[in-house]
Order: C-alpha cells, then sequence, then structure tokens
C-alpha cells in the first residue's frame, strides 16, 4: 500500500528567521515552541504551522527549526508503521540512514535517510513501545 507524505520541515541555522520570511511569503502562523526530537532542532527553537487545509481540506502540518548546529534543509516525512523497518529497508535498497530512530517529546518516532542520488527523506510513525503501553 503506498504511504502518505504527513509532515514536512524547514530546518535552518536561524529559525526565527526562516518562520518571518514564511510567515511574510505565505501568511503561515506557528506555535512556538513546539515538541521537537533534538537530533531534529534545538527544541527552544521549532514551531509548528498551524494547521492550513486547502479548500477541499487536504493539506499537511509541517514546522520550522534549527538552530545554531543544525545543518540547512528541507525535508518531507512519509508515515509508515515501523520506522527503524523503513530505515532498514532504504538501506538495503542503496539509500543511506542520516538519523534515527529518535523519539520526539510527543510521542513520535522519526528517522532521516538519503535517497541513492543524495536526497533528505524523513519517515514518521508512533513509537511500538507506546503502542504496547497502551494495549
Amino acid at each position: 500500500m503506498p504511504r502518505p507524505v504527513v509532515h514536512f520541515e524547514v530546518i535552518g541555522t536561524n529559525p526565527e528567521q526562516l518562520r518571518s520570511y514564511y510567515s511574510d511569503l505565505f501568511g503561515w502562523n506557528f506555535d512556538t515552541p513546539s515538541p521537537v526530537a533534538r537530533e531534529v532542532s534545538d527544541v527552544d527553537s521549532y514551531g509548528f504551522i498551524e494547521l492550513v487545509t486547502a479548500e477541499d481540506g487536504t493539506g499537511i502540518r509541517g514546522g520550522i527549526g534549527g538552530g545554531d548546529g543544525y545543518d540547512s534543509h528541507a525535508v518531507f516525512y512519509v508515515g509508515v508503521q515501523d520506522v527503524e523497518g523503513a530505515l532498514q529497508r532504504a538501506e538495503r535498497l542503496g539509500g543511506t540512514r542520516v538519523m534515527g530512530p529518535a523519539r520526539s517529546p510527543n510521542g513520535l518516532m522519526v528517522g532521516h535517510f538519503k535517497d541513492p542520488e543524495g536526497s533528505l527523506i524523513g519517515v514518521a510513525g508512533v513509537d511500538p513501545n507506546q503502542l504496547a503501553e497502551t494495549e
């Protein structure tokens, strides 16, 4: 079954300036600080974009963050059931693991890999240990 794109991020060394830029450009508002894994962004510098949907109700959430020591990049996340399994599959198919799995404060597991051409891609899913605790 094809997996959907569920989230995107823009990470840079000056997240406040980036949020101002994208706010002016697209009219986005941010909830700052927002929960994020330290491997993704400085935890005090990350902000989720307030959910914006198209007229037909479609749209995905995103975030802008980073800070000192974080490389500038944009990444989209594909929703998966097993983040570790998705990272292993990406590696078997010729990709390179960059990060993860890492758990964010809100329980989401995330990982990054580079595809065979070097593009950064993210995968995101629920922490399987957290699922076991709620069952």
